[in-house]
């Protein structure tokens, strides 16, 4: 039997979009055995729907998988640990060619077991906030990422050039999107709330609550409030600020559905509205209309980790929202170059050859075992 190639699907679902297009490309000429490690059930109803007739794929539980009562929708599950499973799964990838992965928190293998098979990262997500200098991902033999700007900045930070590979932006090709049309009773403008999970970095803990009710109360818009999945974690009030909304015509609100991580949302708005999320610049693949809300009051315009902030009006007063967000397609021309030139410069290419530029290099590793070391760069 082939040694296999071993794709780990271990966290949040908002990961997969990130991973599985190059699952969908290594199996393309059908010669890769590939394993598919799947936390929770609901990450194995998902992933066995889509790779029905993949050739030389199965999924496979992970030591202390979860089984849950429902799944098929894709709804975040609750996960099990993740140090305990990585550990647990050791003797499984020992017999792996390769480790593909989409997280940090797998990194922890490779950096204190150097004798693993050679692991690949590739990012979930992008921009100017992404912790580059976690020492984990000096772990990973070779990291996946979009940008030829996004490799120069690990490679400012003494990366071996073989190591960082821009690829495009892999969740692009994402192919199985959950929603096609908002569930919406008037055709208004869309609003896109998605406010940052970290408090340091988010909207939400100072004016989040107020935000959302202000533009459900005003009526011009349509508006989708979707933040990160792990925001429920630091701010559970979240869950009941969605209850109170709840049948509003002009509302819908996801914390943990797969339409908020499969790209539906960011390709069906007409207007972004956030802080730091980096879903913006999937939302800038098609540049539009975007306001920022500065609700930490940060000096941002010399700082580089917030250059996202100028590619649309910054709000610094929760009382200036609704005009802002009224005069966004009118003042949209004068945003709409930098949108563009900041999407390529963050994403590469969005056109799809991501996935097969990712699989040709995980072919590369395990054609050429000499590459395989681990040792941190």
């Amino acid at each position: 039997m082939k040694r296999p190639v071993a794709f780990l699907f271990l966290g949040e679902t908002l990961l997969i979009p990130h991973l599985y297009p190059i699952v969908e490309a290594l199996a393309a000429d059908g010669d890769v055995a590939i394993d598919l490690w799947v936390a929770t059930s609901v990450h194995e109803q998902l992933l066995t729907r889509w790779s029905a007739g993949l050739a030389g794929v199965r999924i496979r539980r992970v030591p202390g998988f979860r089984r849950l009562p429902a799944g098929a929708d894709g709804r975040n599950p609750p996960l099990p640990a993740k140090i305990p499973t990585l550990i647990r799964l050791i003797p499984h990838l020992l017999r792996a060619r390769a480790v593909v992965c989409a997280e940090q928190t797998s990194l922890w293998l490779p950096r204190a077991l150097p004798f693993l098979p050679p692991f690949v990262k590739t990012s979930h997500g992008v921009g100017s906030m992404s912790a580059r200098d976690d020492p984990r991902r000096r772990a990973a033999r070779v990291m996946l990422v979009p940008s030829q700007r996004e490799r120069g900045t690990y490679l400012a930070r003494g990366f071996a050039s073989d190591r960082v590979i821009a690829t495009g932006y892999v969740k692009s090709a994402f192919r199985q999107r959950s929603l096609a049309t908002l569930p919406f009773a008037e055709p208004k403008p869309v609003v896109l709330y998605a406010p940052h999970w970290q408090r340091h970095r988010s909207s939400w803990w100072h004016w989040g609550a107020e935000t959302v009710r202000r533009i459900a109360d005003d009526g011009r818009w349509n508006l989708v409030f979707a933040p990160h999945q792990r925001l429920v974690e630091g701010a559970p009030e979240v869950r009941q600020v969605m209850a109170d909304l709840a049948g509003r015509p002009n509302v819908h609100c996801d914390i943990d559905g797969f339409a908020m991580v499969d790209g539906s949302y960011t390709a069906a708005a007409d207007l972004y509205l956030g802080d730091t999320s980096s879903q913006v610049i999937e939302f800038l693949s098609r540049p539009r209309p975007c306001v920022f809300l500065n609700a930490g009051g940060v000096d941002w315009r010399a700082d580089p980790s917030y250059a996202q902030w100028h590619c649309g009006e910054v709000v610094d007063d929760p009382a200036d929202l609704l005009a802002a967000l009224a005069r966004a397609p009118a003042i949209h021309p004068g945003f709409a170059a930098e949108q563009a030139r900041f999407a390529a410069d963050s994403l590469g290419d969005t056109g799809g050859a991501a996935p097969a530029r990712a699989a040709r290099v995980i072919r590369d590793l395990l054609d050429n075992p000499a590459r395989s070391g681990n040792a941190a760069a």
